[in-house]
């Protein structure tokens, strides 16, 4: 059983991409570097995953999809993170009622740094095939008031990132993926 924590590598000729997503894949590579490091071994695997070709039609989401649908009732979760890792708010969430109470419970961890709010809808290209066929989704939350100063601009540098708030977007991560690939059962579909 498999909780997929994921970004998108994206560059552009007039920027690095760095915000836009390089700060959703280095936030999912570092909360499984988190995990490792504190020694836990949740239940289910834990797997990252750097989708490629998002902006040319998710190509590189799509093949994922169509190499592993065939054990599509092993994805307990997926979740993306593609809106620039600015200050977070909680969680885009799509699944069922009851995954979204559970979902709701696991967010209330997050009270000491005032991170807790579950939004109706994931949002995510490269998850998109995943929660079409009834797979639970996540997508971060976060501060867009200045996302579209930068998104696909010159300004789309390492200077966007600010290390606090990238922090606390991976501490969302970290604590979202791994209490959800160590409860007893999976999230209900």
């Amino acid at each position: 059983q498999i909780v997929l924590v994921s970004g998108h590598l994206d560059s552009w000729d007039v920027g690095q991409g760095a915000m836009d997503d390089g700060g959703g894949a280095f936030i999912s590579w570092e909360a499984l570097s988190l995990i490792k490091d504190l020694g836990l071994r949740p239940k289910r695997t834990l797997r990252l995953v750097l989708w490629t070709a998002e902006e040319q039609g998710g190509i590189g989401a799509e093949q994922y999809y169509q190499l592993h649908k065939e054990n599509i009732s092993n994805f307990d979760i997926v979740m993306e993170s593609d809106e620039g890792t600015f200050k977070p708010s909680g969680l885009g969430f799509t699944g069922k009622p009851r995954a979204r109470d559970i979902v709701k419970e696991v967010m209330t961890l997050l009270q000491p740094i005032n991170i807790t709010d579950v939004y109706d809808n994931a949002d995510g290209t490269d998850i998109n095939y995943w929660m079409r066929d009834g797979v639970p989704g996540a997508s971060l939350r976060d501060d867009l008031s200045k996302y579209f100063w930068f998104h696909h601009s010159q300004g789309d540098t390492m200077t966007v990132q600010d290390p606090n708030q990238m922090n606390l977007c991976a501490a969302v991560w970290t604590v979202v993926s791994y209490v959800i690939a160590d409860m007893e059962e999976m999230l209900p579909r």
